[in-house]
């Protein structure tokens, strides 16, 4: 496998410090207006909520291991995501249907009602980002960005763990 520096070789260092600065800028403005929509509903659901509610919506119940594998992230992390989303009724557990001792969480109808108001915010605040971009830009800023995040998941599934800092 090439390392990072053995594939940069071919690549204008430009157009790479100008990809790395905008990517860190994009981190910050995300940051700052937490992309959470607009109205009444802005940055009322946290980054965490919102994924896991949207991975519940879109590919059904699951069990809390699946669910992390899914997101690329640990079981212990996702039981601590889960638990407030289950506390305000947005998740339900229930039992696994072939399997009666396995756990499998689900969107509950709240969640779901919940859910869609988020996205209907955010999807406003899209709407004012890009207004001016034709439906070709934003088609494309979409497809480069998916491709782009991909890359980033392959990536870093692919690195070896860092070992912590002491």
């Amino acid at each position: 496998m090439p390392t990072p520096s053995d594939m940069t070789t071919d690549l204008a260092p430009g157009v790479l410090d100008t990809l790395q600065h905008q990517v860190a800028v994009f981190a910050r403005r995300a940051e700052q207006t937490r992309l959470g929509g607009v109205g009444q509903v802005r940055n009322s659901m946290d980054r965490a909520a919102y994924l896991l509610l949207n991975r519940l919506d879109q590919e059904g119940p699951m069990g809390v291991k699946a669910l992390a594998a899914g997101m690329g992230i640990d079981s212990s992390t996702v039981t601590r995501q889960v638990a407030p989303l289950v506390d305000t009724g947005l998740v339900k557990r229930t039992s696994h249907p072939e399997d009666g001792r396995a756990v499998v969480l689900q969107l509950s109808p709240r969640g779901k009602a919940r859910l869609e108001e988020v996205r209907a915010s955010r999807r406003e605040l899209m709407a004012l980002v890009t207004e001016g971009w034709t439906e070709a830009e934003r088609d494309s800023f979409c497809t480069l960005l998916t491709r782009f995040n991909v890359a980033l998941s392959d990536l870093h599934t692919a690195l070896p763990p860092v070992p912590p800092t002491s």
